[in-house]
């Protein structure tokens, strides 16, 4: 997490954005981030595999939206470079996340996880917004509306 802090604040520095690519960029980051909140609702971490909600279609809905909220980012930026580093970043990251989680669901949860895989699992679970507070889905809610706030300040003010 601390090397994304690092990631975010040089494509900050480095956006010249204007209002229309912040105006597109975050609805589309906002998309990306809407996909996260459905999935984190349907998500109990570690303690069973999810297949309902998103988990129906994406095995990995989360690493997804994040995916859509690079995107978004990437063109509220304006700059080609912020979106390859943001491109790089998720890259490298979510590769890596997907390997270990994958390993360690099945390691935890065996045949469960193959089953899920092969779609033979279908869970008919309902959303609930308390789980995806419980996920912490609430703090990539504030920060992608912080990152959309300052790239608005400084496509209106140059800041």
């Amino acid at each position: 997490m601390p090397l994304g802090f690092v990631f975010g604040l040089v494509v900050l520095v480095l956006a010249r954005p204007t209002m229309s690519s912040v105006t597109v960029g975050g609805l589309v980051a906002l998309v990306g981030e809407c996909l996260r909140v459905w999935a984190s609702g349907h998500l109990n971490k570690a303690r069973e595999v999810t297949s309902s909600g998103p988990y129906r279609w994406l095995a990995h809905p989360l690493y997804v939206g994040s995916s859509i909220m690079g995107v978004g980012l990437a063109i509220a930026s304006q700059r080609a470079i912020a979106g390859l580093i943001i491109a790089g970043y998720l890259l490298l990251t979510l590769t890596a996340a997907v390997r270990s989680e994958e390993a360690f669901l099945r390691r935890t949860f065996g045949d469960g996880y193959e089953q899920y895989r092969s779609g033979a699992i279908d869970a008919a679970s309902r959303f609930q917004l308390s789980q995806a507070l419980a996920n912490s889905e609430n703090r990539t809610v504030l920060g992608v509306l912080l990152v959309l706030v300052v790239l608005l300040m400084k496509a209106l003010y140059g800041v």
